[in-house]
């Protein structure tokens, strides 16, 4: 059933082949695995890297580990499966910007497809989270809750559930990265602001149905993050006094209102 090792993360190729076994049905849930001798010894690593496996696997919920008694496969999910993603960002990320890429990547297209897919419920769950954005800013937090809301609802409006789920653990993602660095981004002159007439022109292009429009705005507002992003990373936070912020043709509502 194994292979011999032949990679320098040698974790992270038992991982591999440990989740192809269960994804292809030759693992079950409840199934023993062998022990970390018998393992390393057929796959040719050492008993170290195997623990190392071991143990991520189980934080991933993919197996238990029952002292005295060995390593049990569990009743996996599909999102289970997918939490191998989130767990390899956590370990190789060291910049921020690689996530950024990835996002942009991702959510350009996805907000075009909510423009293209979006019911009247799933307006409704977009402009929630843009009224739940006003309510933090006027309490004087960052936003960060609704901003997330505001995303996993427009990649739900997508009609795409693999999307949603991969939406899902990089959402996770950010929010276990992003929260410091989001904070710094706030003391950009009319940044709250900014980001929020961005998030309200996406949300209306989307309404309007028009895929373009909703690419090019998600684009534009990912790309200034980004950007400002980058400042941050380059000068520290003493950069973001000269950034200068470059809103879109909507008038930008600084006291975060809703148009009549």
């Amino acid at each position: 059933m194994f292979r011999p090792v032949k990679t320098k993360k040698v974790y992270e190729e038992i991982i591999g082949q440990i989740k192809k076994l269960i994804v292809d049905g030759k693992l079950q849930p409840g199934d023993k695995l062998l022990s970390e001798r018998e393992l390393s010894e057929k796959l040719n690593v050492s008993r170290a890297s195997v623990r190392e496996a071991f143990s991520a696997l189980e934080m991933m919920g993919i197996i238990a580990i029952r002292p005295g008694e060995g390593s049990f496969v569990r009743q996996v999910s599909f999102e289970g499966m997918l939490e191998p993603l989130s767990f390899i960002l956590r370990m190789e990320i060291d910049d921020i910007m690689q996530l950024l890429e990835v996002r942009k990547i991702l959510e350009v297209e996805t907000a075009a497809l909510a423009a293209q897919r979006s019911s009247a419920e799933d307006l409704e769950d977009i402009q929630g989270s843009l009224v739940s954005m006003t309510e933090e800013l006027k309490r004087g937090e960052i936003g960060d809750a609704a901003d997330a809301s505001f995303h996993f609802a427009v990649a739900k409006a997508a009609n795409n559930p693999v999307l949603i789920r991969v939406m899902n653990t990089i959402s996770d993602l950010m929010n276990s990265t992003f929260r410091s660095s989001r904070q710094k981004l706030f003391l950009v002159e009319n940044m709250p602001a900014v980001l929020y007439n961005a998030h309200l022109g996406i949300f209306e292009a989307i309404a309007d149905h028009n895929a373009a429009l909703a690419r090019l705005r998600m684009r534009d507002h990912l790309t200034m993050v980004e950007d400002a992003m980058r400042e941050l990373r380059d000068g520290g936070v003493n950069s973001l006094k000269n950034f200068r912020t470059i809103p879109s043709e909507h008038k930008i509502r600084k006291d975060f209102g809703f148009p009549s």
